[in-house]
């Protein structure tokens, strides 16, 4: 039986009367969603299709791995679809990181929907228009949805009160979060097809959606300068890390953990009711 790759801690948000670092997070590892090294094994290919201005996915790629996660990463040019059908065959979740002019073929279009459907992460990422080309055009396969716009945030966002306020909602994704930072530039995201908004910027954008039903988990996102910029500011390294870790479909694709787990406080079905 597997154990538990999860923290003790999954899906508190909000947390208090705990050493934190200087912009007012929990400090320590155990205030993360994954254990370090919780997700040895598993696999996240990553098609970084905008890579200019220095973003080089370094920094992500360090935080990912100290989870565990192996990173397969095809810069600024997508592979062949059997390249990426391959990778794709062994890996938890793909990311696509978004470019200004479209990069993925119509054989990669339906690659990734059925990477989807099958149950695996999906996390699509872009930012200001025009830089969601091929962002938009996988959410209008497969949400019909899109991300339109071009609004400047760079503020921190805290919880948010309500689903329609600035901030974060209480999720695994935001586990040991009290703050965020919202990205420099944003794209709004079309809410459609059951995606329900995750982070709403300081000026209400939903500038990061989820999807969870049907067995089926995904993460669009509009701000992606949180990958390359202000990557130490306001939480960004443990909203990215819980987010792959949510991917995973831990819940789905494992079997539970034994019983006398320290970390089966709750299954994690329980903790997504919260």
């Amino acid at each position: 039986m597997k154990r538990m790759p999860y923290t003790v801690n999954a899906g508190r948000t909000s947390v208090r009367g705990v050493p934190t670092d200087r912009y007012g997070n929990a400090t320590g590892s155990e205030w993360d969603l994954a254990q370090d090294g919780g997700f040895l094994g598993h696999t996240i290919v990553v098609l970084h299709l905008c890579t200019s201005e220095g973003f080089d996915f370094q920094k992500p790629t360090d935080a990912l791995r100290k989870k565990g996660f192996r990173i397969v990463r095809y810069a600024n040019t997508p592979p062949s679809e059997q390249a990426l059908s391959d990778e794709l065959a062994n890996a938890s979740q793909l990311w696509v990181i978004s470019d200004r002019n479209r990069k993925l073929g119509a054989g990669h279009i339906k690659l990734i929907s059925e990477f989807f459907e099958s149950g695996r992460g999906l996390y699509i990422w872009g930012d200001n228009s025009p830089y969601h080309a091929d962002a938009n055009t996988l959410l209008k396969q497969i949400f019909s949805s899109n991300m339109e716009g071009n609004y400047m945030g760079d503020q921190v966002v805290n919880e948010a009160t309500s689903s329609s306020s600035p901030g974060f909602l209480q999720h695994l994704v935001t586990t040991g979060l009290n703050h965020l930072y919202e990205g420099i530039t944003i794209s709004n995201i079309e809410l459609n097809n059951g995606l329900k908004p995750l982070v709403r910027s300081s000026d209400k954008n939903c500038v990061t959606a989820f999807y969870d039903k049907d067995g089926k988990r995904a993460l669009i996102d509009g701000g992606f300068t949180r990958l390359c910029r202000q990557w130490d500011d306001a939480g960004t390294a443990r909203f990215v890390t819980n987010a792959a870790a949510w991917l995973v479909n831990w819940e789905r694709f494992s079997p539970p953990p034994p019983k006398d787990d320290q970390n089966d406080r709750q299954t994690l079905r329980d903790l997504l009711k919260k």
